[in-house]
């Protein structure tokens, strides 16, 4: 029986997960597997709750269970917090330094249903795009050191660490190609060689463990050209790997393709079998407790668990293939509403994919 740790959080986060566990729960019923759903509090509903955004209750548990289906934290209530307390930085960041939860994968998808609510014009979508973005999670700027601000004799001086090693470059390295052979066999590795070391360390250490996969192509792309190639020609990616910095921003740019933030998974991997799965959006605090949340992203983070956690991979396909039949058969919640097409609310839409999976 697989222990799952739900972790709903804040804003439209209960609600996103309620679906993604209702579907969960058709998955079971359709293929045998007996889930044990344990619930903790995490982020700002923690800070109220208990003080901390991550109670040591809720870091045992996600140890016990090792999977994790998370939903979304923050909200302009816990902004001004002092930074180890604030949802992000001490709920969600240090759950992933605890957890080693290093790679983190982004299917950047456009249903050929949703091609029309792409802000791409048509020519340059076709008819969808299918790229998969792993990103570096425990390296870079957000957890190197030396990290700190120093008062200077004219005003206040900066400085953040950006530092890897060669062995977490390679580790991340080898799960993109591993992931290329499973789709496209293609990986572009993103860096910036022509001004950082780390880059060129990053550049040397991909070339080398591309080496050894013979069967997928490899190629070197800078950052700043890659922005711009993800919107002129995305189709030309299958899998895009980069360090943590770079990957936080591309991500969020490969996200818009699909037309609404809404619709977009995530996994988180770690060493062994840690993982943690989310949507990519944030809490959305304005629209929480109204029904307009949209839950397929959560739902697809769901998928993603059945595939990459529990090894079951045809019922991970089997959610994928409900959420594009309910798209095809035109029901949307607000984020990707279109004249002619039916309106739904989160647990609506819940409803039918759940259907749709039974």
């Amino acid at each position: 029986m697989p222990n799952i740790a739900v972790l709903p959080g804040d804003g439209i986060g209960p609600e996103i997960v309620q679906e993604a566990v209702k579907v969960l729960r058709a998955v079971g019923a359709k293929y045998g597997i007996d889930f044990n759903f344990r619930e903790a509090l995490i982020g700002g509903a923690a800070v109220d709750a208990t003080g901390v955004p991550l109670p040591e209750a809720t870091l045992a548990l996600c140890r016990e269970c090792r999977i994790i289906l998370f939903g979304s934290i923050g909200g302009p209530k816990w902004a001004n917090l002092p930074e180890h307390l604030t949802p992000e930085r001490g709920g969600l960041l240090r759950l992933r330094k605890e957890l080693e939860l290093y790679a983190n994968l982004r299917p950047a998808v456009v249903y050929p249903e949703l091609v029309s609510i792409s802000p791409l014009r048509r020519e340059i979508i076709g008819d969808g795009v299918d790229i998969m973005l792993v990103r570096e999670l425990t390296g870079g700027l957000y957890f190197g050191e030396p990290k700190a601000r120093i008062k200077t004799d004219t005003g206040w001086q900066a400085v953040d660490t950006m530092a890897y090693t060669s062995e977490e470059i390679e580790r991340i390295m080898v799960l993109a190609f591993e992931t290329a052979r499973q789709r496209r066999g293609k990986v572009t590795s993103v860096d910036k060689a022509n001004v950082l070391q780390n880059s060129v360390l990053w550049r040397e250490t991909a070339s080398a463990v591309g080496a050894r996969y013979p069967d997928v192509e490899l190629n070197h792309m800078y950052v700043d050209n890659c922005s711009m190639q993800l919107i002129t020609r995305p189709r030309q990616f299958d899998v895009i790997v980069t360090e943590n910095t770079f990957g936080d921003i591309l991500s969020d740019e490969a996200s818009v393709l699909a037309g609404s933030i809404g619709l977009l998974p995530s996994a988180s991997l770690g060493v062994g079998d840690y993982a943690l799965y989310e949507p990519i959006h944030g809490s959305a605090p304005d629209i929480a407790g109204q029904g307009k949340a949209n839950p397929i992203g959560t739902i697809l983070s769901a998928a993603m668990l059945l595939k990459y956690s529990l090894q079951q991979p045809e019922a991970s396909r089997a959610v994928e293939a409900a959420v594009s039949d309910v798209l095809a058969k035109g029901y949307r919640t607000p984020d990707m509403l279109e004249e002619g097409k039916t309106q739904v609310s989160t647990a609506q839409m819940g409803d039918l994919v759940a259907a749709a999976v039974e």
